[in-house]
């Protein structure tokens, strides 16, 4: 692993390090209720509303000087590693698509945001503690303060899931990918997840440090559906076994492991 120090203002996304932070990974993300849970991966109905106008005077994120939760992270950080999360998955989708002789066009929008429906995927309003991707207004949201909080906790390769994750269901509906349970829509979007985070390890673009691979492995296994769930249930998303194994057979194998057709 890189010495864990913020990139200067020339570093290139090329350069960029998935650095771990001080925290189980596990235990973090059964505490936040992961992305991956992500209303079900894709919201379809209507235009997306705009966040609402905040009735208060706080800022609709914290500030760069925020106290720093583990003494190591800043908000400022935060935005640059997620800023370079989002720019990696458009560089890579692209290339993917232009290796079938395909265009790829980016996910429209990423939208931020810190309050139970602040922002609405076709009438509905987004919960707290939560990402999403909605395909009728082709943008991912996500909870910016619980972001943060599991950016500080665990580091920027969270980041790299939850976004990869996201980004993922967008590349569904440009493949045209509907499965009709919503299980195999997200096994396929974590082993998508994996397949963008292998491949850009293996080709320098991202640097894990040893062990970080144990601790991706800790944390799906703590983000399974329960037990009792059914499997074909609206929503449900994998035991831990199924969801560990999709991302990793993604992540060890790339795409080609991804039943992309």
């Amino acid at each position: 692993m890189r010495p864990r120090q913020r990139l200067s203002r020339e570093a290139t996304v090329g350069e960029k390090a998935v650095r771990r932070r001080p925290g189980p990974l596990a235990g973090l993300l059964v505490a936040l209720v992961v992305a991956a849970g992500c209303m079900g991966g894709g919201l379809d109905q209507g235009e997306p509303e705009q966040p609402r106008p905040r009735q208060s005077g706080r800022p609709a994120s914290p500030g760069a000087d925020a106290t720093r939760a583990d003494g190591t992270t800043s908000v400022a950080e935060f935005k640059q590693d997620f800023s370079d999360a989002v720019g990696i998955a458009e560089q890579y989708w692209t290339a993917q698509f232009r290796g079938s002789g395909k265009q790829f066009q980016p996910i429209r929008r990423v939208v931020p945001y810190t309050r139970s429906g602040e922002v609405s995927c076709g009438g509905q309003g987004l919960p707290r503690n939560n990402a999403v991707y909605c395909s009728a207004g082709d943008f991912i949201a996500y909870d910016v303060n619980w972001s943060v909080a599991a950016f500080r906790q665990v580091g920027d390769a969270f980041l790299f899931y939850l976004l990869g994750h996201e980004y993922a269901h967008g590349v569904q509906v440009r493949l045209g990918i509907r499965y009709n349970f919503t299980i195999q829509q997200e096994l396929q979007a974590d082993c998508m997840a994996g397949a963008y985070i292998g491949d850009n390890v293996r080709s320098g673009t991202l640097t894990l440090a040893e062990g970080d691979l144990d601790e991706f492995r800790e944390g799906l296994l703590a983000v399974g559906d329960d037990p009792d769930q059914p499997w074909f249930a609206e929503g449900s998303h994998g035991t831990a076994e199924q969801r560990s194994e999709s991302f990793f057979r993604g992540y060890e194998k790339s795409l080609d492991a991804c039943d992309l057709g």
